[in-house]
């Protein structure tokens, strides 16, 4: 079944457009209601969270104006991260979850992203018959059938509960000083509550959210905000999260980025040695480091890759029984813990490897050394199809062959943004250079 709404992370698009319209979200929320309904009996629950961007007011009562149509009881969490959304739908014995965030993005974006019982994310073939329905027409509940809304006040608060949890017991972060950007997000009060309480001295930053200011200049996109933070105040590791707080970057004492391969590389190095990595193997995608593979394989572990998107990354884990997987964006999915990206857990995995063994976070993120690697974007305008383009076509098949046997090309429509990315790994630098920019180039012309 072809979807035109849902990208590789739910429906995303500038606020106030089409799909990011109030109409359209009530439409979602009707039709998502009656998937949910579907045995007709009472008492189903949804639970939605947001981020902290302005059109989330807007978004979040459509919402819940099309689930209560269609009987759906709402429980409103407010502000609160993607993984908190996850983690509620099941603790709260909800029928489905709804985050509305677009992430990394700017606040003129916004996005919707459903869960399913279990707390997963839903399957492709779910958010397909839920965009079918979305076109059809959709029963509406009896008059003494529509349901209610109420607002959970301490939803945070058993997130962040939960989310102690998964820090070794017995340690605590005392004499740590820990730097941490919430990008005006979600996590903006739940991340520096939960490193005080672990006993961390906490320099927050991008804490002030005023529903515009969302990724702006700080968070895991942006990280030389935290870079500052780390050298300004002499701390020993800085934490970067995005919008909605499921991916982080690692800062080390000097300010240097190390981004979610090279966590992956701890922690599944880590577990290996104690045994808990679950089938010998880490699940990434397509467009992490060549560096993270010979790693592995030094190790004896392998490196599972799917398309890009934390989704696939954590089908591909299920399916496979894996329990760690990832991104290099910083997506870092342990099932162990949580049922999808969860930054702050990540963040809590590192500091306690940084108590275990007594290592700066300087080395703790130098676990191998990268193959260079060029990323570009190409913009294009809706409807524009360029890498259907034959010119296109010849560029790339001739680039394949000139690196061919020293690095690899991955060149990919995002899921997210109306970009084509154009990413190539060689460590012949010059080489690697020459053939992006040869792409991009073609790439521009068709556009």
């Amino acid at each position: 079944m072809t979807r035109k709404l849902f990208g590789t992370d739910g429906v995303r698009g500038r606020a106030n457009s089409w799909p990011m319209t109030a109409e359209l979200a009530l439409k979602l929320g009707a039709a998502a209601g009656r998937y949910f309904r579907r045995d007709g009996s009472a008492a189903h629950r949804v639970v939605i969270g947001k981020d902290t961007r302005l059109s989330g007011y807007m978004l979040e009562n459509a919402l819940t104006a099309g689930f209560t149509s269609t009987g759906m009881n709402v429980l409103l969490l407010g502000p609160v991260p993607t993984p908190a959304v996850g983690y509620l739908t099941r603790s709260m014995r909800a029928d489905v979850g709804v985050m509305i965030s677009a992430s990394h993005n700017p606040h003129q974006d916004n996005g919707i992203k459903f869960f399913g019982p279990d707390g997963f994310k839903l399957s492709d073939a779910a958010e397909a018959e839920i965009e079918a329905m979305v076109e059809g027409e959709i029963a509406p509940a009896k008059p003494e059938n529509i349901g209610r809304a109420k607002r959970i006040e301490d939803g945070r608060g058993r997130y962040q509960e939960f989310v102690k949890t998964s820090f070794p017991n017995g340690l605590r972060l005392d004499g740590l000083k820990v730097v941490i950007d919430c990008a005006n997000g979600a996590a903006y009060k739940a991340a520096p509550e939960v490193l005080w309480e672990l006993g961390a001295e906490v320099i927050p930053v991008g804490v002030a959210p005023n529903g515009t200011n969302i990724n702006d200049r700080c968070g895991s996109t942006h990280t030389e905000t935290a870079a500052e933070g780390v050298v300004a105040h002499g701390a020993h590791v800085g934490i970067s999260l995005d919008g909605d707080a499921d991916r982080i970057m690692i800062l080390d004492e000097t300010g240097r980025v190390a981004d979610g391969d090279q966590i992956m590389a701890l922690l599944a190095a880590r577990w290996a040695d104690e045994g808990r990595l679950a089938g010998g193997a880490l699940v990434a995608t397509v467009m992490s480091n060549l560096g993270l593979e010979r790693f592995l394989e030094g190790r004896g572990l392998r490196l599972e890759r799917t398309a890009v998107g934390d989704r696939y990354v954590v089908e591909r884990m299920r399916e496979g029984g894996f329990n760690l997987g990832g991104e290099q964006s910083g997506h870092i999915v342990m099932t162990d813990y949580a049922t999808t990206g969860d930054g702050l857990v990540a963040g809590l995995q590192f500091l306690a490897e940084m108590v275990r063994t007594g290592r700066p976070a300087s080395e703790l993120t130098r676990s191998f050394a990268t193959v260079p690697q060029l990323l570009k974007n190409v913009r294009f305008a809706a409807g524009a199809r360029p890498l259907e383009v034959e010119a296109v076509q010849a560029v790339i098949r001739a680039s394949e062959a000139r690196i061919e046997g020293r690095g690899r090309i991955l060149i990919r429509k995002s899921g997210t943004e109306p970009l084509i990315r154009v990413m190539a790994e060689c460590e012949d630098e010059a080489l690697l250079t020459a053939v992006v920019d040869e792409i991009v180039g073609a790439v521009e012309a068709a556009v």
